[in-house]
């Protein structure tokens, strides 16, 4: 997870907001469309909670707050864009929004002031925790963050930077900070648009084993 930070909503959004009988059910496929598209780029193209690569095509827009909070149903500020969460499948096998369903949770990719990324920690064999019991058990619990494949695919791309770090500058010579430095950047920076997928992991990898010198 990566903190998000909110941009403008589309005009359409705003437009439609304004009508009395106004709220998400009855939202125009065109707006419905743009705030998509928005929420997309807005996020680079990953899942706001498990940072996956995610399109138009399969992606969902996910309400921060559930639904059932009516007034914010078209709040932008509550809206994000979240991946497919295995929809369809056993509970077991679902995450994000899709295992998320109705409950509530108190970490927040969009709030600014409790950044998500300070509470959140990545063990070398992917998993995803938290030293606040209540964070660690939304991960756990609630958006149920350590699938199998979620947790795999953690681990491959540290095991990726490791190991392209390792082929760059030798396997008996020592990460030059510079070095690091580029790497946090590349992964921390947009590329048409698009953040790597996962790529708060490699951050938090580099950032954790180098706090002492960058």
């Amino acid at each position: 997870m990566r903190y998000i930070a909110k941009g403008k909503e589309p005009a359409s959004l705003l437009a439609h907001r304004k009508n009395k009988e106004a709220d998400y059910a009855n939202l125009p496929k065109k707006a419905k469309n743009d705030l998509r598209k928005a929420l997309l780029k807005e996020q680079g193209y990953v899942c706001c909670y498990c940072m996956q690569r995610i399109r138009e095509d399969n992606s969902k827009i996910e309400h921060w707050k559930p639904q059932k909070h009516t007034r914010f149903q078209l709040n932008y500020q509550n809206l994000l864009a979240a991946c497919q969460g295995n929809e369809g499948e056993k509970k077991d096998r679902q995450h994000c929004d899709t295992h998320k369903g109705e409950q509530e949770i108190t970490i927040n990719p969009t709030d600014k002031t409790r950044n998500c990324e300070l509470f959140i920690k990545y063990r070398k064999n992917g998993l995803i925790c938290s030293d606040d019991p209540v964070i660690n058990e939304e991960l756990n619990t609630v958006l149920n963050l350590n699938t199998q494949t979620l947790a795999e695919n953690r681990a491959v791309i540290m095991d990726y930077v490791k190991n392209e770090i390792t082929r760059v500058k030798g396997k008996n010579s020592a990460w030059p900070i510079p070095y690091v430095r580029k790497i946090i950047q590349k992964y921390g920076s947009r590329h048409n648009e698009k953040f790597i997928p996962y790529c708060q992991v490699v951050i938090y990898f580099l950032k954790k084993r180098f706090k002492n010198e960058l």
